[in-house]
């Protein structure tokens, strides 16, 4: 990984209906050692989140300038720290007119991967800490914390370039709880939501579905199986789901004939990528459900194997019980007994 350049402001807003405040650092260029390593944590946290959105930039170039200034600087029509004293600027202005407490550091980041190109803004939250100072004294600090990310976005610049207005360039991180700064951070990245992922979810799993119930019955669940495996990777990775590559990973022998089949029976995006939400997409290999006290989670492999649903009664009979829950089941009738 090879950080081309990065910078760094801290803003704040604890009196509502005053000016914010902002305190900018140096914009770095190729800082490597820490600053490596604290992205790379950052992007961890950024890959695993559920539930991002995709998009593209606003066309409100007068609301959301971001996009203007960043293709300057990428046109070389000015600097890096140009460009981001503007982004700076605007936040501090926006946070200015919250009526919500912020403080918190967003850092801007240029990354050259060996394929393309990234840029994140990322709002990096703190921890309060306890130290003993140098007079032995106890002492309450922050710090960066490592295991929280609620805002951010990534802007895939080759994709953006491209100017493909199939492509959705932009993924935001916006978690529950950001409040009206977090609205105000997506409008400062002129973030303007493309994809619907509920539908696409829905249309990831129909396909998957329809092609494992045309596949031989003692391939079905390895169909299953092998999609949410790829689906899970993909995640992991903070990427979305390419067909012709999933088509290709379910059959390597034919790695066409899955693409084909959901071309004919879903409608499938033109550019052949879905973003489903790999939470919902572990249907394809688990049954879950809970209520009235009870909660249960098994394989949909174990259907007729080791579970068996009787619908007229709706019952569920399990067998080959899971050794921990068999002895909590003994000792708890056997204290019941005594």
């Amino acid at each position: 990984m090879a950080i081309r350049h990065l910078r760094t402001a801290f803003a704040s807003q604890y009196q509502p209906g005053q000016p914010a405040r902002l305190q900018s650092g140096e914009a770095f260029s190729e800082p490597g050692g820490d600053y490596e390593s604290l992205h790379k944590q950052m992007k961890r946290l950024f890959n695993s989140k559920p539930g991002k959105k995709y998009g593209r930039f606003s066309d409100e170039i007068g609301e959301c300038p971001f996009s203007s200034w960043l293709k300057d600087y990428l046109e070389d029509k000015q600097s890096f720290g140009s460009m981001t004293d503007r982004l700076f600027g605007q936040w501090q202005e926006l946070l200015t007119g919250c009526q919500e407490e912020f403080q918190g550091h967003l850092m801007i980041v240029h990354e050259a991967l060996a394929d393309s190109e990234v840029v994140y803004l990322l709002i990096l939250e703190s921890d309060s800490a306890l130290r003993f100072d140098g007079h032995q004294t106890l002492d309450a600090t922050d710090v960066l914390s490592l295991s929280r990310l609620n805002l951010a976005v990534r802007i895939e610049l080759d994709d953006w370039r491209s100017d493909n207005s199939a492509e959705n360039y932009l993924t935001l991180v916006h978690g529950r709880g950001t409040g009206e700064p977090g609205e105000l951070f997506i409008r400062l990245a002129g973030f303007t939501n493309q994809v619907d992922v509920e539908k696409e979810t829905v249309t990831f799993l129909d396909a998957v579905e329809a092609f494992a119930k045309s596949s031989e019955p003692e391939k079905a669940g390895e169909v299953r199986s092998k999609a949410y495996e790829f689906c899970k990777e993909q995640h992991a990775l903070g990427e979305p789901v390419e067909i012709e590559a999933l088509s290709g990973y379910l059959d390597e022998s034919e790695p066409q004939r899955f693409k084909e089949f959901a071309s004919k029976t879903t409608e499938l995006p033109e550019s052949g990528v879905l973003h489903p939400d790999h939470r919902k997409v572990k249907k394809l290999v688990r049954i879950a459900g809970s209520g009235g006290g009870m909660s249960v989670s098994f394989s949909s492999d174990l259907v007729n194997q080791a579970v068996y649903y009787d619908r007229d009664q709706d019952a569920l009979t399990i067998t080959r019980l899971p050794k921990a829950l068999r002895e909590q089941l003994q000792r708890y009738l056997e204290a019941r007994e005594e």
